[in-house]
């Protein structure tokens, strides 16, 4: 790397367990010193969901990689005075915990910003602070069955159960949090003044899938108000993606290896480029189409005869016909075919194993200078005595009495 990191000077204390802890990985990703503060037994994400790699969970190695590890025991006065000191220094405190969890150990918003004005706080949690919901107990999946994300599914024996689906909530939390933090500490760096700010991994989980909430909430004003689109009559179609199960210019096709892709010409001029591309210019005359976002929506003879014609080559070479043809054309993977893609394998090259403890994506933005390559997930504790050596510049009497005192736990170590 040739560059200094994008966040290099950027302290971040945080307080996290399990998957909120990932606001701080954005950050570390970028090159900001984030410390995490464990209690002297850690966060036990190093014990949840699967895999587990060397006796240590996936979960752990992605979300913490990159981070110091410091044990204090803030049961302790001695340690509530450690953390004051790592906040007089800091720019940013993280609690990605249930709200209110600092404050109950004297580590509030308000006597932080007494002995730095400057720090910009952030809770990161289920349901919020606010609201009938703010002190349940949640999981990641909660987030995403109360946005109305995830299907309700049910078995052949009629049980119902929790469908495969991509978590939302827990990971566009911590990130829109990481968003967040920077523009207070843009704010704090310009004005001398922090603040504090909180986000509800189901609002966040809302918040990404506001096309479809926003769609329900327009079809409630009158039609004369509010339509469908021109191509279909300005008849009203089902919201989002629903509404695109009888496309037929925009859908999915299998190919003749078995492999599917997605034809999406649903603009005129992609759909005649497709048309004398293949051959069948005959296709366009019948069925030209609306200019814009016509997907042909129920006309299975088009379809029937689009089947037959993406059944004549592989799903490779149907990739490669749409970039010659301008016609968009793109692949259908799943989470374990995604690897073999060579745009994934050009983007995302894995973080190895070997450095990480894990086959990792990197952090999917592409610097002209490059990101510093994040470090381990660490042990609890691994960098206590040297976060209070090198970021405190306490002593090693001083350090003694605080263990002896048992504000660092019995279980930190370097």
């Amino acid at each position: 790397m040739s560059a200094e990191a994008p966040l290099a000077g950027v302290r971040v204390i945080e307080s996290s367990m399990l998957g909120p802890g990932a606001t701080g990985v954005h950050l570390a990703d970028l090159g900001a010193d984030v410390i995490k503060i464990e209690p002297p037994q850690g966060d036990y994400i190093r014990e949840m969901t699967w895999p587990i790699i060397e006796g240590v969970s996936l979960m752990h190695l992605h979300v913490n990689r990159g981070k110091k590890s410091l044990t204090l025991d803030l049961r302790k006065p001695e340690a509530v005075e450690v953390y004051l000191d790592l906040v007089r220094g800091a720019d940013v405190v993280i609690e990605a915990m249930r709200p209110g969890s600092l404050e109950r150990r004297g580590l509030g918003y308000e006597k932080l910003r007494e002995v730095n004005p400057k720090i910009v706080f952030c809770n990161v949690s289920g349901y919020g602070a606010t609201g009938p919901y703010k002190d349940m107990p949640s999981h990641g999946i909660a987030y995403d069955t109360w946005a109305g994300i995830v299907n309700v599914a049910k078995d052949e024996e009629g049980f119902t159960y929790i469908p495969e689906h991509a978590s939302i909530g827990i990971h566009a939390g911590p990130l829109i949090a990481a968003f967040a933090i920077l523009a207070g500490v843009i704010r704090a760096r310009a004005t001398g003044q922090g603040c504090s700010l909180e986000v509800g991994q189901s609002d966040a989980a809302a918040y990404m899938d506001w096309y479809r909430s926003e769609s329900h909430k327009a079809y409630e004003r009158p039609e004369d108000e509010v339509t469908g689109n021109k191509a279909d009559g300005y008849v009203r179609r089902e919201v989002g993606t629903a509404g695109m199960r009888e496309g037929v210019r925009y859908q999915m096709y299998e190919a003749s290896d078995g492999g599917v892709v997605l034809f999406m010409a649903s603009e005129q001029a992609f759909w005649k480029n497709f048309c004398e591309g293949v051959g069948r210019m005959e296709l366009f005359e019948r069925w030209p189409g609306s200019k814009f976002a016509d997907h042909a929506k129920g006309n299975r003879e088009l379809q029937a005869e689009l089947r037959t014609i993406f059944a004549s080559k592989t799903a490779d070479e149907w990739i490669a016909f749409g970039n010659e043809h301008n016609t968009p054309i793109a692949p259908v993977n799943t989470p374990k075919t995604i690897a073999d893609d060579p745009q994934f394998q050009h983007r995302l090259p894995w973080l190895p194993a070997k450095e990480h403890g894990a086959d990792m994506l990197p952090f999917p933005v592409q610097f002209e200078d490059g990101l510093p390559t994040p470090g381990w997930a660490p042990t609890v504790g691994e960098h206590t005595d040297r976060v209070l050596q090198e970021t405190l510049g306490y002593d090693a009497e001083r350090i003694a009495a605080l263990r002896s005192a048992g504000a660092l736990g019995k279980e930190d170590s370097e």
